[in-house]
């Protein structure tokens, strides 16, 4: 996990907002491999293990999970043609990962529940969660797989993005959540603009 993300965790237990103190273990250049995220509020704590930062095991998938469109058509569908910030990617669209990587030089990015399991590389962070993603808001841009296109899921894709910034939805879901305004849908998938 890189270590500059750490000021942008946050803890997935519903209560007020607050940052993590962060133990590191064993680091690898910029990225952690091993430590240890607290929670000052409710006291819960969360390992960092191989670099992925484990706040709860993944849940199965909830929907269908569909192939990711061409990594240069989510380049376009999110609109970021300057580097730096994070862009996230839920489930299976952290497939784009790679490609994404390559398109988008200077972008961190960061994988929630990423399917399949990717090879640690640099400019990538892994985070397990079980409900919830686990940022503050932060994201350039985020990308949701289908099989989290439900509301729980992409209520908090809404919020993890920043104001005037996109989210991809990889699902014919047929509701935006509201903080999202539903700019095109076509092809299986959605785009949202951050209210």
């Amino acid at each position: 996990m890189f270590i500059e993300l750490a000021e942008h965790l946050r803890c997935p237990v519903a209560h007020e907002d607050a940052y993590l103190v962060l133990a590191t273990g064993a680091m690898a250049g910029r990225s952690i491999r091993i430590g240890t995220i607290g929670c000052p509020v409710c006291q819960a704590e969360y390992v960092i293990l191989d670099g992925v930062a484990r706040f709860g095991p993944p849940p199965a998938p909830a929907g269908p999970t569909r192939a990711p469109p061409a990594p240069a058509t989510v380049q376009a569908l999110l609109a970021l043609e300057s580097p730096g910030g994070y862009v996230v990617l839920v489930g299976s669209a952290a497939a784009l990962t790679e490609a994404l990587s390559g398109l988008m030089p200077g972008v961190h990015f960061v994988l929630v529940n990423p399917v399949p399991a990717p090879l640690p590389a640099p400019g990538w962070s892994v985070l397990e969660c079980a409900q919830g993603i686990p940022l503050a808001t932060m994201a350039r841009g985020i990308v949701v797989g289908g099989e989290y296109g439900e509301t729980g899921w992409l209520t908090d894709a809404a919020r993890v993005v920043l104001r005037g910034q996109r989210a991809v939805v990889l699902s014919e879901t047929p509701q935006p959540p509201p903080a999202l305004e539903r700019m095109v849908a076509g092809e299986g998938m959605w785009v949202g603009t951050k209210r």
